[in-house]
């Protein structure tokens, strides 16, 4: 048994989900049901990120406390992951109490690592708010690609820099041109480990290509040290004399998030965190395209820097971006759909399936409610559903739904066992479009099956045949089901129990001699 450690990205409780977070996040729940499957123990973890200055910010413009929005949002994340079958182990937040304990202790023993050092740097303050302003609170021009950015990330070219690299940098509150002050901050001297994470990288070349073009691109140009400590009135005590008045950086506490979520698992189930979370695992994280540095150069460098051999990621599953009606989403503007009135009006598995079938893994994907429309009815109910209904009430109706003893057409086997290996070895490379295609080309096939052998007139003149007919579909039912768990949990758990099979990841003979007579239709179309 292999221990799989699986870090969804943990999104910001200011705001609702959106289509392009479920797409980024999706492919989390495909790997950790697919692992389970196989029987590995799977610590699938993640949680909502509510500290940090765009909660302040909202709650200001509320007029409600930070911990008032953030857990408002955190209840939402976790009704909307409920709904859309994600099977998280432990979906936690940051305000919890074992993260905020965990993050303390690890960030006492980082400072007294090599790689630590206290700095005095340039502090933005906006002399109209007559406050001090955190980097989100900074405007200004990217001093890379010369576009609008804010000040600790341009969201245009994905540079990450302080808010005194900003061209022209202003106050987002009251568009005031700020001045910068003088303050003590501890720094990650990430510089000091290119080496290391030079040879992460390179010891990766099968990383999706924003991932190793992203991280690539961060070294060569020049590893910066980071401040891991703010001025900040929201988020984790920094755990060292003098710095009372600080909080612990959010990238420097968010990304521990994963380890602080593993030892809660690992508490519960008395097993050894480092033992775990050491070289006896492989780790996948799963975040969109913007998160690449935080996970291949960030989180790597906190671990190196803590010094207690912990395991770097071994698997960067890094999604592009999703567009709606072929424009970028925009919140502000609220041009988006809410990932939360999806889940309200249609069937899970069919935004399941629309966004790992349409996934944006090699280039952005855009979503439309014809296209999404289109794929359901064409795929889950004109393909998939189809075969199901037709075989199954077929079988109900002239065959009091008695399976036939009788050996499987060995094409359709040597095409279901080629399926088990060709579409793990897919998910586990995180090539999820692939997967799910090599399955409907299998339905396709099935349906393609059911046509030429025309059950429909060999049960008057050949009842044998038609039964064998009716029998090897069932078999083809059986395991296109266990294929698809990963990706369409909730119709395999329903045909799983018509046909009395578990859905372990390996091929399935439906033994029982008589299915369910309680069949019912898999998906409705969308008009």
């Amino acid at each position: 048994m292999n221990n799989i450690i699986i870090g969804g990205a943990w999104p910001y409780a200011n705001g609702s989900l959106h289509i392009g977070h479920l797409a980024a996040l999706l492919p989390g729940d495909v790997l950790a049901r697919y692992f389970r499957q196989k029987g590995d123990r799977v610590f699938y973890v993640s949680g909502s990120d509510c500290h940090g200055t765009p909660i302040t910010i909202r709650a200001k413009q509320e007029n409600k406390t930070p911990e008032e929005i953030s857990e408002f949002y955190h209840n939402e994340f976790c009704d909307v992951f409920r709904k859309l079958g994600f099977s998280y182990d432990l979906y936690t937040k940051t305000t919890d109490e074992m993260h905020k304990a965990f993050v303390t202790d690890f960030h006492k023993k980082l400072y007294e690592s090599k790689y630590i050092e206290e700095r005095s740097v340039k502090q933005a303050y906006c002399p109209t708010c007559q406050q001090v302003l955190t980097d989100r609170l900074v405007v200004g021009i990217c001093p890379v690609c010369g576009k609008s950015a804010r000040g600790d990330q341009c969201d245009a070219c994905g540079e990450i820099f302080d808010a005194d690299s900003l061209i022209n940098p202003k106050c987002s509150e009251c568009d005031t041109s700020i001045i910068f002050n003088e303050t003590t901050q501890i720094f990650l001297l990430i510089s000091k480990l290119k080496d290391e994470l030079t040879e992460f990288l390179n010891s990766h070349p099968y990383w999706r290509k924003n991932a190793v073009a992203f991280t690539k691109r961060y070294i060569d140009e020049g590893l910066r040290d980071r401040a891991i400590t703010r001025d900040l009135s929201w988020g984790i005590d920094v755990p060292k004399k003098g710095y009372q008045d600080k909080k612990i950086y959010i990238w420097a506490e968010n990304v521990l998030g994963y380890l602080s979520a593993t030892s809660v698992l690992c508490e519960e189930n008395n097993l050894n965190f480092n033992d775990i979370f050491g070289a006896n695992s492989r780790h996948y994280y799963v975040h969109g395209k913007d998160n690449i540095p935080f996970h291949t150069i960030f989180l790597p460098s906190l671990l190196l820097a803590h010094g207690e051999t912990l395991h770097l990621p071994d698997e960067i599953i890094s999604s592009e971006y999703v567009t709606l009606e072929g424009k970028k989403i925009s919140t502000s503007q609220n041009h988006a759909v809410w990932a939360k009135d999806l889940a309200d009006d249609y069937n899970p598995d069919a935004i399941r399936y629309f966004f790992i079938a349409n996934g944006p893994e090699k280039r952005d994907a855009d979503f439309s409610f014809r296209e999404f429309k289109t794929q359901n009815n064409s795929g889950l109910v004109g393909a998939w559903g189809n075969f199901v209904n037709r075989t199954l009430a077929f079988s109900v109706k002239y065959l009091n739904a008695e399976i036939a003893e009788t050996s499987v057409n060995e094409e359709i086997r040597a095409n279901v066992k080629n399926a088990f290996d060709s579409v793990g070895e897919k998910i586990e490379k995180g090539c999820f479009r692939e997967a799910i295609e090599e399955i409907f080309e299998l339905i396709r096939f099935g349906n393609a099956y059911y046509d030429s052998k025309q059950p429909w007139k060999t049960r008057t003149e050949n009842i044998a045949d038609c039964r064998k007919t009716i029998s090897d579909c069932v078999y083809l039912i059986a395991n296109i089901a266990v294929l698809l768990y990963p990706f369409l949990p909730f119709s395999s758990e329903k045909i799983a129990d018509w046909l009395w099979i578990d859905l372990t990841w390996q091929e399935k003979t439906v033994k029982t001699k008589q299915i369910t007579k309680e069949i019912s239709i898999l998906f409705q179309r969308i008009e």
